[in-house]
């Protein structure tokens, strides 16, 4: 991993692209916010800008591992869980929590994405990606939050745009 490498979000697109030295590494699909793009605290939108990753949570656990409020629940998802708990709002595999970097746009207050929980995290709503569905966090299916996951360490810069 370079100093030059971060992750370039698009709300308009819909994707994740890894770029290392400006050179594009990989991309992915991805699910930001039904509500659009927002700072505030219970907007439920996608804070817009520079972050960076704070935590990465949940390393050597299965794929579908589920977590609530940051740790694992010891579940793994199926459909059959998916049933019994069917409005849970479902983080799973691994967490990459972001943290604002850019003080009164996406840092401190009530614009604070860290203590907004805003993660990159995997879904069992796959068929979702692609289109904004998350309550404000961006999702990605499981195999590639399990790729980017690998490829990534806390630290790495993270800019989310329109």
């Amino acid at each position: 991993m370079t100093p030059d490498l971060f992750l370039d979000i698009s709300i308009s697109e819909q994707r994740l692209i890894v770029v290392d030295s400006g050179k594009e590494i990989c991309g992915y699909p991805v699910s930001t916010a039904k509500n659009g793009v927002g700072e505030r605290r219970g907007s439920e939108c996608t804070p817009r800008g520079w972050h960076s990753i704070r935590a990465k949570i949940g390393a050597e656990l299965p794929l579908n591992s589920v977590f609530v409020g940051r740790r694992s629940t010891g579940e793994v998802y199926d459909e059959g869980l998916g049933q019994q708990y069917p409005n849970r709002d479902w983080i799973l595999t691994r967490i990459l929590w972001l943290g604002g970097l850019e003080p009164g746009k996406n840092r401190y207050g009530e614009v604070d994405t860290c203590w907004r929980y805003i993660y990159i995290h995997g879904t069992p709503d796959e068929s979702l990606i692609g289109f904004p569905a998350s309550h404000g966090c961006i999702r990605m299916k499981n195999a590639d939050m399990l790729d980017l996951f690998n490829r990534v360490e806390a630290g790495v810069r993270v800019y989310i745009h329109e």
